[in-house]
């Protein structure tokens, strides 16, 4: 199949619709990617509070283990684009994939040394992989139909990356908390406090070994349908001429919002069951029970956002969850108990179209250069790096989780103005 240079780079079995390309079983796949990455990333919000209490950490401390993660973005997002100029998507998704797998190999090492700085390693390192798949994912989701509907498409897509974020907590929670002893690493010292600390983490280790077998498995699958699609990419410059791309606006200010959104979001999750337990008074189990009302929160929102998104100015839907977020965390920071915890869960509904909404908003019009724009947004991602440890300050500084919401609704109000600013379409680069 002939591909439009103007509005797709790549083609694939199934027909031309308005210059996307329909192919519903590689949507399937893209759909699975979507499900896998964003199961892995909420993963860290249950290792958060188990790593806490293993090397007695700060708040500010346990949020490296966000750092670690969305460091990867900053690092490996630009080099992922690049790869899938020279390769393609598929043959990019299957590196992506084994990348992710040496990640979750590399928990056994961190395990039996007791070292808190490998596990952050291994974090880095499954960060670099889930960069490089969803590098892939977002671009290829937008592509694979029609261009009027890629905000409903992208936002349907990331429907499977809440179902994700809302199955693999749960098996978490039971997995890494329940197993959680009776002894606390803050009383113990010496070789029985690494003892405690290798055997605690066995938990973690046997958690992640099993994903590395099912990232193998998809890895290979992925790689025999390397040449499934037909591609033409843009080669022109070297590999940081996707930066070019921040001379549009429109574009600039949605890779600022992901940078502000994938922080609050990031944030208030690694939160979640700290807050729950300072708040609401649970136990650690019950609190990490409760991590997927948030994402779950998150998928509800999603499916019904690619519904309202085909009808409704995608920019004026994501100004109206902005600031529905705002107003949850006010009503939690100004609460107690269950409304202050539920508050806080429900921030994950508001959550549910922001990502979708704003890259696909900031992409609009990029043509040929999609991959290098999903690059340069994906870079952005290390908000996640950067928001959540400083959240972790302010609640160290101030000794209360509730005062530290205060950094994620700023970064919701900006969002909120971008949704006003980029409420009408964007014309095609030139």
């Amino acid at each position: 199949m002939h591909v439009d240079t103007t509005s797709g780079t790549a083609s694939a079995a199934g027909g031309d619709a308005e210059h996307g390309y329909d192919a519903p079983d590689l949507r399937v796949f893209v759909f699975a990617l979507f499900f896998i990455f964003g199961g892995i990333t909420s993963l860290n919000d249950i290792i958060i509070p188990k790593l806490k209490e293993l090397f007695t950490l700060t708040h500010a401390e346990a949020m490296l283990v966000q750092t670690a993660f969305f460091l990867a973005y900053a690092l490996f997002s630009i080099p992922a684009a690049a790869i899938v100029r020279r390769f393609g998507y598929m043959k990019t998704a299957a590196i992506g994939l084994v990348t992710m797998t040496a990640g979750c190999l590399l928990f056994i090492p961190a395990s039996s040394n007791a070292v808190f700085g490998l596990f952050l390693v291994a974090l880095f390192v499954l960060g670099a992989g889930i960069t490089v798949v969803q590098v892939v994912a977002n671009p290829l989701i937008s592509l694979l139909g029609k261009p009027r509907t890629a905000h409903s498409r992208l936002t349907f897509a990331q429907a499977f990356n809440s179902l994700g974020t809302t199955l693999f907590p749960l098996a978490g929670s039971a997995l890494i908390l329940g197993g959680l002893a009776n002894v606390s690493a803050a009383t113990l010292t010496g070789p029985a406090l690494d003892a405690y600390r290798v055997e605690s983490s066995r938990a973690i280790v046997h958690t992640y070994m099993g994903l590395a077998v099912a990232l193998l498995v998809i890895a290979g699958v992925v790689w025999t349908r390397r040449n499934r699609l037909k591609e033409e990419q843009d080669h022109s410059g070297g590999m940081f001429h996707a930066f070019s791309l921040l001379s549009r606006p429109r574009f600039a200010l949605g890779v600022l919002c992901i940078f502000l959104y994938v922080g609050a979001e990031v944030a208030i999750g690694s939160l979640i069951v700290n807050y729950l337990m300072d708040v609401w008074g649970v136990a650690d189990k019950a609190a990490g029970d409760h991590v997927p009302f948030y994402w779950g929160g998150a998928l509800v929102g999603r499916f019904i956002g690619a519904y309202v998104l085909t009808r409704v100015s995608p920019g004026k839907v994501l100004a109206s969850v902005a600031t529905g977020a705002i107003l949850l965390i006010l009503l939690s920071a100004n609460s107690a108990g269950a409304l202050a915890g539920w508050a806080l869960l429900a921030i994950g509904l508001m959550n549910s179209i922001m990502f979708p909404t704003i890259f696909s908003l900031a992409s609009e019009g990029l043509g040929k250069r999609a991959a290098e724009g999903s690059g340069v947004i994906a870079t952005a991602i290390v908000g996640g790096a950067i928001i959540p440890p400083l959240t972790g300050v302010v609640a160290d500084s101030t000794g209360s989780l509730q005062l530290a919401l205060i950094l994620p609704a700023l970064c919701y109000l900006i969002i909120a103005g971008y949704g006003i600013y980029a409420r009408r379409p964007a014309p095609e680069i030139a």
